[in-house]
């Protein structure tokens, strides 16, 4: 029998986090933890080891947050800032591990990051930049940190994106479409997480409404929302209106599935 996942939300807020800079509406004003939220991130690990999806402008910090010492892959979901720009700081993991950062993601993804990190895959190399190794994927199960990701390729608008299962396990994020294709890689997940912006429609992400539509669908036995901006509302009061088997993730927040 294999052991089971244990995933932890590092972040749970879309590209600008919560609090917004500036902001004073309830949610930005709020003392509840749970209304705080970081770029959206997971870490999961099994058997001792660890990856960790997508490196948001907050990794450092949350790494120093949930004590990482070590982690065993980093897979990407897809190019945008707010998902990879904190891909420097696994320099810590460089000198402390003596591991090169072994980074699975598309081509597409391996060319934002060659312009974003220029310095960490030029030929002349400075004393201290980032060591990072590239294993390339496409829509096919890989392995990563010991453990096999099936991708699931969703539309971010018109942008493809990869969403993951591990075991019964899957992530969706920064989708606002699914094939009934890619649909049945999903289906028989015990947990599923899925992207929830906000209640007002949105061109590139679900809201709340789409969202639990389409987890009522999909049938897992529990689901979580994330990557939730400030304008969805209160932690308590959007829970309070969830349907059974729901749950608004919060930045923190542990899980565990086979």
């Amino acid at each position: 029998m294999s052991q089971a996942l244990r995933v932890t939300f590092l972040g749970t807020g879309t590209s600008q986090g919560v609090p917004v800079i500036a902001c004073e509406c309830a949610v930005c004003t709020s003392k509840d933890p749970r209304n705080n939220r970081m770029r959206s991130s997971i870490m999961v690990e099994q058997k001792g080891r660890c990856v960790v999806i997508d490196t948001g402008p907050d990794f450092r910090q949350q790494m120093l947050v949930h004590k990482v010492k070590s982690i065993d892959g980093i897979v990407f979901t897809h190019e945008h800032k707010d998902h990879i720009a904190g891909l420097d700081e696994v320099r810590a993991f460089n000198y402390f591990n003596k591991w090169r950062a072994q980074v699975y993601c598309t081509p597409k993804v391996e060319e934002a990051l060659r312009r974003e990190f220029a310095y960490a895959f030029s030929e002349v190399k400075y004393p201290g930049i980032p060591e990072i190794d590239i294993c390339t994927i496409d829509n096919s199960p890989f392995e990563a940190g010991g453990m096999w990701f099936n991708p699931i390729e969703v539309k971010h608008m018109h942008m493809p994106v990869f969403g993951y299962r591990i075991g019964d396990f899957t992530y969706i994020t920064d989708a606002n479409f699914i094939s009934e294709e890619e649909k049945q890689k999903i289906k028989g997940s015990k947990v599923l997480v899925l992207n929830a912006l906000r209640h007002e429609k949105h061109p590139s992400h679900f809201n709340l409404q789409e969202a639990i539509a389409l987890a009522e669908e999909l049938g897992a036995e529990e689901t979580y929302f994330t990557h939730i901006s400030h304008q969805l509302g209160l932690h308590d009061v959007e829970q309070s209106t969830l349907p059974t088997g729901m749950k608004i993730a919060y930045d923190g927040l542990v899980v565990h599935c086979s």
